[in-house]
């Protein structure tokens, strides 16, 4: 089973740009929380949260095609490669998401990203972020544009769950990591 900190070794040559790192981070305090909601090892999902966009940087126009056989070669196992594949589903794989943790990734990659952008605008960042300011940006699509909204929404009907209750729990998985996020607020400099 992948370990956060074998996510991370792996990743350091890989992602070196700040703002692929910090989307990283991210990404994977966000499947902590979801992993506890579904009753899942958080430690281990933020190992795969961590990792998802480990080619982006180096083969953006490529991304995934350059993730499967050299996570696989640094001892990654199949499911866990299957799982980080699998949130390119439809977009550059034909990885579906079928496991609570694949489809989490799927849903989360894009929505930890509106998450980030609301909580930089407010005085206190991320630690007094509701869902209801959240879902107010999300149904503004010139808000965080590049964020697929699409994606976010099938990826919550993957899950069966509605994007407030997904947000929520994101957001709290982030809370908890606003220093590290840079999202504790101005108030907090």
């Amino acid at each position: 089973m992948l370990t956060l900190e074998r996510a991370k070794e792996l990743n350091k040559d890989m992602v070196t740009q700040e703002n692929l790192i910090l989307h990283s981070k991210n990404v994977s305090y966000a499947m902590g929380a979801m992993a506890e909601h579904f009753g899942e090892d958080p430690e281990y999902w933020q190992a795969i949260g961590y990792l998802h966009d480990y080619d982006y940087e180096k083969y953006p126009e490529e991304h995934l095609q350059h993730t499967g056989q050299p996570l696989l070669d640094a001892g990654v196992s199949e499911e866990d490669v299957r799982a980080i594949l699998s949130h390119g589903y439809g977009i550059c794989t034909d990885v579906k998401p079928e496991t609570p943790m694949e489809k989490s990734l799927f849903a989360v990659d894009e929505l930890t990203g509106i998450i980030q952008a609301c909580a930089r605008m407010r005085p206190n960042g991320i630690t007094d972020l509701t869902v209801k300011s959240f879902m107010k940006k999300f149904k503004d699509k010139r808000f965080a544009a590049k964020c697929d909204r699409e994606l976010i929404k099938k990826g919550c009907e993957m899950l069966e769950m509605e994007i407030r209750d997904v947000a929520q729990i994101c957001i709290e998985g982030m809370r908890g990591h606003a220093e590290e996020l840079g999202l504790a607020g101005t108030e907090a400099e």
